[in-house]
């Protein structure tokens, strides 16, 4: 039962299909051991990487910190030996306070105070600072006496809110205070001093927001003693609502370490900055290693859609080189489907398609003979359908005409009878034609010229007629006997039974690059119902109508026109009860010589 499944699924499904289906498991095997390999390699490699750019980060943000406290170092040495070293504070205090002043005014982006304090705590200068907050004796404070006891080396404090001195904006400002101690002169006498710049906790801020440590990293900053300095989540640490690995982070030399905290593993980077005693540390979790960031799952897509590309190329190339030859013989089919029998049927690739080829065309060939001669049938049909309505015109006139000689002769008036027979044969010879269905325009006009003769001559003073053409009409070509019939209807039909003169009007004009015949009356006119009679040759005779005027040749002019030139074209009658009638003929504008050479006439 499943052996038959399988013959029938085989059955139903193409070359093509079937083998994409087995190229595409095969690549698709090919592609995920491919895959797992790399995954590996990709893993120790991105591990590898992040580690490095975390060190790279951690060096450069260690860099800008060391480059902001050298600022700051800077300033306190302009401070102490530009200005306060060599100056005498007992008649030169205002000097060393506008100097003091200038060099705030310069650096006050990061620094919120510079003071000069003595060594009893007493404010020799402050920036901008006034004084010192009320009951505050700075003796006390152990960053005073840790500056005086230790002179030479800079002492840093952990960020605090300023609590030393008054200021008027009522503000709590974080600082992390610069003191050094100095050497004051008064008078004749040097004595101890301290030098403090509390330096904005915002400007440092500003240089540790905002690094990105790995996927999901981030860094803080320790003082020497583990306290905090900086942390992205340093309220909530604050507020006892997250904890931060200090402890183990201070006792940390510079490198690369994983360490686990709080159940969960990462790694860690660690960085001094400069003689501070101060320490970067870079954080990044577990995850920020695994491949699930953003620029390894480009890289895995990008791997994919090329391997996907590349079986996409392979197997279009292996299909097409086994089923090129099928779709080639498939075109010919479909050509040969269309009506194109003409195609050349494909026969290339192996045995078999060729076999087949051949036994396609060898079968197109034959129906393209036998459309052949379903198509010789159907013109012969039609031009003997053409020559019968041709026919059915020349007996109808002959029997008006001899009708006319026959009352000229009983009536003796033989010289009119003799101009008749005379204007007969010249209607005859051009009617004749050597044969052709096409004639030049001239013709057709001298034709119903020779007609008109005959008609006029038989109905003395009933009408007159005006033949007008165009130049470029005369020699463009037209239907042979198109023209006689309708007059012949517009003498019967519209001035037999008139009062008055008829007038009879026969116009050749080319119009918007057709050719226009236009036959108009000024007789008894018809309603709507026999115009449509006359085209349908289904008249139905009136009051006074005349029963030699059938209608009949109105009919086949009609349908010959719509024969030779198709459906657009043919007759267009317009006329109103003792109005008139106007009748157009709508041709191609042809050149008359052209069509006989292809018609061979």
């Amino acid at each position: 039962m499943i052996k038959t499944k399988k013959t029938d699924f085989f059955h139903k499904t193409s070359i093509r299909y079937t083998i994409f289906v087995y190229f595409t498991v095969s690549a698709l095997v090919m592609i995920l051991l491919i895959g797992l390999s790399l995954y590996g390699r990709l893993s120790a490699q991105l591990t590898a990487t992040i580690r490095e750019e975390n060190q790279a980060v951690i060096g450069q943000v260690n860099l800008s910190v060391d480059s902001y406290l050298r600022t700051i170092m800077k300033l306190s040495d302009s401070l102490y030996y530009g200005v306060i070293k060599n100056a005498d504070l007992s008649n030169q205090a205002e000097t060393v306070n506008s100097e003091i002043t200038l060099l705030y005014d310069n650096n006050k982006d990061s620094v919120s105070n510079i003071a000069l304090l003595s060594k009893g705590g007493e404010i020799l200068s402050a920036v901008p600072a006034a004084r010192l907050k009320t009951g505050m004796d700075v003796t006390g404070e152990e960053w005073f006496k840790n500056t005086l006891e230790r002179p030479e080396n800079l002492h840093f404090s952990m960020p605090h809110v300023q609590y030393i001195f008054d200021n008027s904006e009522n503000q709590y400002r974080w600082v992390i205070t610069l003191s050094r101690a100095v050497e004051i002169t008064q008078g004749t006498s040097t004595d101890q001093g301290v030098l403090l710049i509390d330096i904005a906790y915002g400007s440092l801020q500003q240089l540790l927001d905002n690094v990105a440590m790995g996927n999901g990293g981030y860094l803080y900053l320790l003082g020497s003693n583990g306290e905090l300095i900086y942390h992205p989540k340093m309220q909530l640490i604050d507020a006892g609502l997250e904890q931060e690995n200090v402890l183990t982070a201070r006792d940390y030399r510079d490198g690369n370490y994983q360490e686990s905290y709080q159940g969960k593993q990462r790694d860690v980077v660690v960085k001094s900055v400069g003689y501070t005693g101060w320490k970067l540390v870079g954080v990044t979790p577990e995850q920020g290693f695994s491949l699930n960031n953003l620029k390894t799952r480009l890289f895995m897509v990008f791997v994919v859609a090329f391997f996907l590309f590349l079986l996409a190329v392979i197997n279009s190339y292996i299909s097409s080189r086994i089923t090129a030859p099928i779709q080639e013989l498939e075109k010919s089919v479909n050509a040969l489907e269309e009506g194109a029998l003409d195609t050349e049927v494909y026969m290339g690739g192996s045995y078999e398609i060729q076999h087949l080829g051949r036994s396609i065309g060898d079968m197109a060939k034959r129906i393209q003979a036998l459309m052949e001669d379903i198509v010789a049938e159907h013109e012969s049909k039609r031009k003997s359908e053409f020559d019968t309505l041709q026919s059915q015109i020349n007996p109808h006139f002959l029997y008006n005409t001899l009708d006319i000689i026959v009352w000229m002769i009983e009536n003796e008036q033989k010289q009119e009878a003799v101009k008749v027979v005379t204007a007969l044969a010249r209607f005859f010879r051009i009617s004749l034609s050597k044969g052709r269905s096409i004639i030049p325009v001239r013709d057709e006009l001298e034709h119903v010229r020779n007609y008109l003769m005959i008609q006029q001559t038989r109905f003395k003073n009933k009408f007159t007629y005006q033949i007008e053409a165009e130049p470029e009409a005369l020699g463009l070509a037209s239907l042979k006997l198109m023209l006689q019939p309708l007059v012949e209807n517009a003498i019967y039909h519209g001035m037999e039974f008139m009062d008055g003169e008829g007038e009879i009007l026969v116009k050749a004009a080319v119009e918007e690059g057709k050719l226009v015949f236009t036959i108009a009356d000024n007789g008894l006119g018809m309603t709507g119902e026999q115009v449509e009679g006359l085209l349908t040759g289904k008249t139905q005779e009136t009051q006074g109508s005349s029963r030699r005027g059938s209608g009949i040749g109105v009919k086949n002019v009609n349908e010959r026109i719509r024969l030779y030139y198709g459906e657009e074209f043919g007759l267009l009658i317009c006329s109103e009860p003792d109005e008139g009638t106007t009748i157009r003929i709508h041709l191609p504008a042809v050149p008359f010589q052209e069509l006989a050479k292809e018609e061979k006439l």
